[in-house]
């Protein structure tokens, strides 16, 4: 199936007659990507699954409010981060959890999810990200899976690109560390 330009899907979108299949579209082609995305922060399949759903209710809401001066996968990640970064915020004020411990519950869920498949490796690989604080998770996960450019991630974070490289270097430090530390049990 042919991918669809995101102009088009604006150019429906704007148009009150082919409004939901322009929202349709834009599902299709964006929907897995987020989810994954949001996935690889907040770690629960039904936590990821409800900040989707969050996630495009204020595409929908705010979608003839875009101004074409970004890419709109771009503006779509940002709203997806911002909402699992504040989900993450919302989760250690609620449970008055110091971070450690949330990255540790986290770490659990991992292990114990049904949605979990990887092996070893993927799973400490896995563990060793939620040690890294929300920021630098958030720039890891859009390099190492989403393989986004700088230029891109700095776009959705409004964060400069010197700064997101020094973050993904100290991440990827910190990961190397962890899984190199042999004291870890599974």
């Amino acid at each position: 199936m042919k991918q669809v330009e995101d102009s088009e899907i604006l150019e429906k979108f704007s148009n009150e007659k082919t409004r939901n299949e322009a929202f349709n579209l834009l599902l299709t082609k964006y929907q897995q990507k987020i989810y994954w995305h949001i996935r690889r922060l907040v770690i629960d399949h039904d936590d990821a699954d409800d900040l989707v759903q969050d996630v495009f209710i204020k595409v929908w809401k705010n979608l003839e409010k875009f101004r074409s001066d970004s890419q709109l996968y771009t503006w779509i990640y940002r709203i997806a981060s911002n909402e699992s970064i504040t989900f993450l915020n919302k989760k250690k004020q609620r449970n008055n959890t110091p971070l450690d411990e949330v990255s540790s519950e986290l770490s659990e869920t991992l292990v114990e999810s049904s949605y979990f498949n990887g092996d070893t490796i993927q799973l400490k690989l896995q563990q060793a990200i939620l040690t890294l604080p929300d920021k630098q998770r958030l720039v890891f996960n859009m390099k190492y899976y989403d393989d986004l450019k700088y230029e891109e991630i700095s776009e959705i974070t409004g964060t400069s690109v010197g700064a997101l490289k020094a973050s993904f270097h100290i991440a990827v430090k910190k990961i190397e560390a962890f899984m190199l530390n042999d004291d870890i049990t599974f």
